[in-house]
């Protein structure tokens, strides 16, 4: 099985939800960024998403996109974001690790070259905020030739006549976008939630991870208890960007912050499994 199939068929023998983790990479700078990403297991992050940064990032909040320049200023392309993955699989070969950006960047790298030096680097699977599935052959038989996972979004306007489309190009875990909008920006409720998996429930058999909003240790518990996962991102971008000097760059404690926040969100999860 694939590193994301094996973890979650681990966590519901486990009984529980998991945390997956966003961090921009190469925010604010490499070394940071690496530090971040290898300390996230050990803090209790599941599944690890590294954004790519990119210049017209249409569904990310003002957060990530502030996260994106940062990283960009600080030089990022998404060669240099596969040498973090690299990098930090020599510590870590379990982590599933998912990309997610825009198809210009990989368009741009190459698609063929990109699957496949992915797929060595480590990555997991893809999430491509701007390829819809009428448009998956632009690069799903590269990535499946090389074994990575088309993680697709399914948002709270995705009818019942879409669902099966969408979904039947998905692999890895369905992401349920929790709002209609942007990231960072509003938070849906857990009746909303408890109404609209069981709906995603009926048509697939893949983990159900949600995202967009999910900014609090006991919002995540619950996203986690209501579907499988809880993807938290603006909340840690926060965390990082109010830990940084006047001149945008990391302090002694950045790390440890942004760590210690993500280890509050894992406690929360397992306290409601335990429950």
């Amino acid at each position: 099985m694939s590193r994301i199939a094996t973890r979650f068929a681990a966590l519901k023998a486990e009984g529980r939800g998991a945390l997956v983790t966003f961090v921009e990479g190469y925010d604010p700078d490499p070394k940071t960024s690496l530090a971040i990403l290898r300390g996230l297991p050990g803090a209790g992050a599941d599944v690890i998403e590294i954004g790519v940064p990119f210049t017209d990032p249409m569904a990310d909040g003002p957060s990530i996109q502030r996260g994106g320049l940062r990283a960009l200023k600080a030089g990022a392309t998404l060669d240099g974001v596969l040498a973090l993955v690299r990098d930090m699989r020599k510590d870590d070969n379990a982590t599933p690790i998912v990309l997610m950006g825009y198809y210009n960047p990989i368009l741009a790298y190459g698609v063929d070259s990109f699957c496949n030096d992915a797929a060595s680097s480590g990555v997991d699977g893809l999430i491509i905020v701007d390829v819809p599935p009428e448009e998956a052959d632009e690069i799903e038989p590269q990535a499946k030739a090389n074994g990575l996972d088309l993680i697709r979004l399914i948002a709270p306007t995705t009818d019942d006549a879409r669902l099966p489309r969408v979904l039947a190009a998905t692999s890895g875990f369905v992401y349920y976008v929790a709002i209609a909008g942007i990231t960072g920006t509003k938070s849906a409720s857990g009746a909303d939630l408890a109404a609209a998996i069981p709906r995603l429930r009926k048509v697939t058999d893949l983990p159900i991870c949600i995202g967009f909003g999910i900014r609090t240790p006991e919002a995540a518990a619950e996203a986690a208890r209501i579907g499988d996962g809880a993807v938290v991102g603006t909340a840690l971008v926060d965390t990082l960007a109010a830990s940084l000097d006047e001149q945008g760059r990391a302090k002694p404690d950045t790390v440890r912050k942004v760590l210690d926040q993500v280890r509050g969100l894992a406690e929360a999860i397992r306290a409601k499994k335990a429950a």
